[in-house]
């Protein structure tokens, strides 16, 4: 088909298509939604991938992390006691792995304070963890104002602190924190710093997703006025736990050498806590996982997307089929006057693809918005990644080619003779 001829039979099927708005608009949304549908769901996909993986990279990828589990106990009804429960990780595991295992760049304690902390009439109960300066290092916490724990406060055995933000602005919402006090427990200190909050862990306390609410003192801090034994009252009973230990930051050299590592620590904790009062957890391990899953369910939310849109192109099968019988008179008037069986299909293929275009292309606009109508309605964070919209546009049109291939040939067969005496 020559190109004046093959121009003729497009701007045909593109006024048949304006003679039929309403219809037109109608077939077209399909396409329309089935398009918003594909790029919406690839961006909740992706945007549950890189939620869960920010997560886990707040631990550190390169970083094994044990931690101290309390071992499961049964305790008898209405039974009145006081006792000491002692489990957990302990200054021995911290010596073992620090001298032990290469690869490991250094190994950081944390310890665990369980006590309110108060500045003036307002009181909270976030993390109060005692640690070493190197913590934020390892970590890659950032501060926000003032700075972290310094060597000099560990030597010291200094009463300081530093707040992450979301405690820094519950306890002093209209001021800065630096220079002021805060109690924790029973004794003063001074804040010499704020830090950004921590994604909250599954394994961690609270809502999953959410800021950490965390405080920072010296270890040797923690040690000297809290010590290791530390008081919990249940129902019915007073319980006394002690943990030398709540958690050990091993920080590995290079990514290679971090499986290595992780199942070294497992193996030395095995041996030496039989009672399996710990944990380990490696973020590089469960970032694989994660992105296994987000694929995973990309393919599965896109599939089910793409239902749409396959239902979106069986609308516009069953519509042309329905025009190609209206219009059964005018296709014999042209095969009369001379137009080619291909001349036919080129016309009802351009009808279709110019639906599935359009409505492909309108469908690509409200999907990149999609990220923002998401978050507003559903409080669900959503990336629109770069081939999300050129996949779903071209899908839409394959199925416009595909959806008016049939009607199209079933067209172009007539019998002119037949088509004429139609009415």
């Amino acid at each position: 088909m020559k190109g004046p001829s093959l121009l003729r039979t497009v701007r045909l099927g593109v006024s048949s298509l304006l003679l039929h708005k309403l219809r037109s608009l109608l077939t077209m949304l399909g396409v329309l939604f089935g398009v918003f549908a594909v790029i919406a769901m690839l961006a909740i996909g992706e945007g549950g991938r890189v939620e869960a993986i920010e997560r886990i990279r707040g631990l550190g990828t390169l970083n094994v992390l044990a931690r101290s589990v309390k071992p499961p106990e049964v305790f008898a009804t209405g039974q009145q006691a006081v006792r000491v429960v002692s489990y957990g990780l302990t200054e021995a595991d911290l010596a073992r792995v620090s001298a032990t295992f290469p690869g490991v760049r250094c190994v950081v304690p944390v310890r665990e304070i369980f006590e309110e902390v108060r500045h003036g009439d307002r009181a909270m109960n976030p993390r109060v963890l005692a640690t070493q300066p190197i913590y934020i290092d390892v970590t890659g916490r950032n501060v926000v104002e003032g700075r972290f724990l310094a060597e000099e406060d560990e030597r010291n055995v200094a009463n300081v602190c530093v707040l992450d933000y979301d405690v820094a602005r519950y306890l002093f919402p209209f001021e800065s924190p630096l220079g002021q006090e805060v109690k924790i427990g029973g004794d003063y200190f001074s804040v010499v710093g704020t830090v950004l909050p921590r994604v909250r862990q599954e394994s961690d306390p609270g809502k999953a997703g959410a800021g950490t609410a965390e405080i920072f003192i010296p270890l040797e801090t923690g040690r000297k006025w809290y010590g290791n034994v530390q008081v919990k009252i249940r129902a019915g009973s007073r319980e006394m736990e002690e943990v030398e230990l709540h958690e050990l930051v091993v920080a590995v050299d290079r990514q290679e050498n971090v499986m290595f590592v992780a199942d070294s620590v497992r193996e030395m904790l095995v041996r030496n806590h039989p009672n399996g009062d710990y944990e380990v957890r490696v973020p590089l391990e469960l970032i694989r996982e994660v992105e296994a899953q987000a694929r995973l369910w990309s393919f599965v939310l896109a599939a089910i997307a793409v239902i749409s849109l396959v239902v979106g192109g069986i609308g516009i099968t069953n519509v042309m089929l329905a025009t190609v019988t209206e219009r059964t008179r005018e296709i014999g008037i042209r095969r009369a006057l001379g137009a080619k069986r291909n001349q036919i299909v080129v016309q009802f293929l351009v009808e279709t693809v110019t639906l599935c275009i359009v409505g492909g292309l309108v469908g690509v606009a409200a999907g990149l918005l999609s990220p923002w109508v998401l978050e507003q309605v559903l409080h669900k964070r959503a990336i629109v990644t770069l081939n999300s919209p050129f996949l779903a546009f071209s899908i839409s049109v394959v199925i416009g080619v595909v959806a008016g291939l049939y009607p199209a040939w079933r067209a172009a067969n007539m019998d002119p003779v037949e088509a004429l005496r139609h009415e």
